[in-house]
Order: C-alpha cells, then structure tokens, then sequence
C-alpha cells in the first residue's frame, strides 16, 4: 500500500510521509509543514492542530471523526472531510463472520484444534445455532446495514431496525431499540459514537435482550459499557459477542473481555481490506486535488 501511494502522490505532484500510529516524534516533526492530513485511528488533539501553521485539511480514512478535535479545526478555518461508503462493504462483511463465528463457536473450535483437540463432547454441538430462522437486529440503519440487511434475508434470518425514524425503504421492518433488543436474536451495532449514543448498550439494556442472545459490534467501543458486557456474557445473559472495537484502545491486555470464551475478538480492522484502501486512497487524493484547485471538498462535516 505505500508503494501506491508513493504512485499517486506522483501522479498528482503530491508529497506523502506515512507515519505509524505509535511514531509520536516522527508525527510531532512533520505536523509543522503539513497541508493536509490523511487521518486514520490516532487521536488527532487540539494540541497538534495547533502546532501545524499550515494545515487546511484533515482527511479522515473512514467515517467517525470522533477522534479528531473537530471544533478546533473549525476555529482555524481548517476542513475536515470524511469517507462515507468507501468501507461499508468490507465492514459489512466482517460483521457477517463475527456472526457466524459467534454462532459456530469458530475461535473455541480454532483453539481445540490447534491444540489437538479433534473431537468435542456431545453437548457442544447444541450450543451452536444456524443464522437461519433467527432475528437480527440491527441498530442504525446507514451504509453497512444496507448492504447486510438484504444478505441476512436471503441467509433466512428475519431482520429488524432501528434508526431515528423508519426508512421506507429498508430491508426488514422498524422498531424502536428497546423492542429490538428483546425480539432479536443477534443485536448489530452501526451507530457514530456521539453524546446520545455513548454506552447506549448499558447494563438495563444489555438485561432487555433474550436470554442467550448475541451481540455485535463493528462500530465504536464506546456505544457499550463494556464491564456490563463482561458481566452479561460471564453470567450467561448473552452467549457470544463479537467486537471489532472496544471501550480503549489499545485493549489493556488486563482487560477481562480478552480471557472469555464466548467473544471472538478483532483489533479494529473492519475496515481493514486492499480494496477499502484502494477507495480511501483514490477519495483523499481528490480531495487534494480539489483543494488545490479551491473547489468544493467532497464529504466535508464542519463549517469553515
């Protein structure tokens, strides 16, 4: 991937220093001459904005920007713009196999059997459950439930969603999120991290969900009070979850959420595909483009 970004920068007379995201001295040292920033999942503070005199576009790779000190950008005039849909599909379908996996047991099976483990005791097979003629609900209903909700009909499960109102043309039927959560069988999270959804999966809400139930989430850590989570799924309120995000990240590795069995677990990748990066690289290159040309910037979430 950085040799094609080196071939865009190229191509369009752009200068491209990748930085990894614990290189805080190599990130301190260039932050001074940057134009733009092409931000992925390190905080982008207050403090570091400051300390780039000539900044005047932080370019997220993905959706949230709720990592970037987006009211700071805004007091100095600086844009910040985001990439709706260009990983949709590749977050779409990670969700998909942390159900089945959840569902099928994958990692504890995994664990078995590259420890040597080849067969399993007579009640494990009972413990895991096919997608079909079970509901799922899916909390938010933007890009990533869109392309799901249609596969999981197909799969037979029966599909239900919440959102700040119904969509006519959505893939399942509406409900408000307290009867989700007790209808469904397997509860997707796909909502931003802002002030009304932080751990809006709290303890009272994780108790409203069925008995064995399964939750997902490939959205933001932060949408779960996730000591709760640890209690529901230790307690057997819930029998899996699968998460692609967490309350911190890094996880401390101290974390109880790592020593259960019943989680299958992702470093916040789900976005993390070849062809998401194509797109995402393809999309920040014309936004530099058309900031150079002082036209209007594609995706821009703040007023400058």
């Amino acid at each position: 991937m950085e040799r094609r970004l080196a071939d865009l920068a190229d191509s369009h007379g752009l200068q491209v220093e990748v930085v990894a995201p614990d290189d805080h001295l190599s990130l301190a040292n260039a932050l001074p001459g940057v134009e733009v920033i092409w931000h992925v999942l390190e905080p982008l503070t207050a403090e570091q904005i400051a300390v780039a005199p000539h900044l005047k576009l932080i370019q997220k790779i993905g959706v949230g920007v709720n990592t970037i000190s987006v009211d700071t950008a805004s007091d100095r005039g600086i844009a910040v713009c985001n990439m709706p849909g260009t990983n949709s599909r590749s977050v779409a379908e990670l969700t998909l196999g942390l159900i089945f996996s959840c569902l099928r047991r994958v990692t504890w099976l995994h664990n078995r059997t590259a420890n040597g483990a080849w067969s399993v005791s007579p009640e494990v097979p009972e413990s895991m459950m096919e997608l079909a003629g079970r509901t799922v609900g899916l909390v938010g209903y933007g890009d990533i439930p869109r392309i799901l909700a249609p596969v999981l009909e197909v799969l037979g499960a029966k599909v239900l969603y919440t959102a700040t109102s119904e969509k006519h043309d959505a893939s399942g039927e509406f409900r408000e999120i307290e009867q989700l959560l007790k209808e469904s069988d397997i509860v997707s999270l796909h909502l931003p991290l802002v002030q009304e959804t932080e751990q809006i999966i709290d303890s009272r809400r994780l108790g409203m969900m069925k008995q064995g139930a399964v939750l997902i989430n490939t959205a933001r850590g932060g949408l779960i009070d996730q000591p709760a989570l640890v209690e529901a799924l230790r307690g057997g309120q819930l029998t899996a979850a699968g998460l692609d995000v967490f309350a911190e990240e890094p996880v401390d590795p101290d974390d109880p959420i790592l020593k259960l069995e019943n989680v299958v677990l992702c470093p916040h990748v789900a976005w993390q595909t070849r062809d998401t990066l194509e797109r995402s690289i393809e999309f920040a290159v014309e936004n530099c483009r058309r900031l150079t040309e002082h036209l209007p910037l594609l995706s821009q979430v703040n007023e400058t």
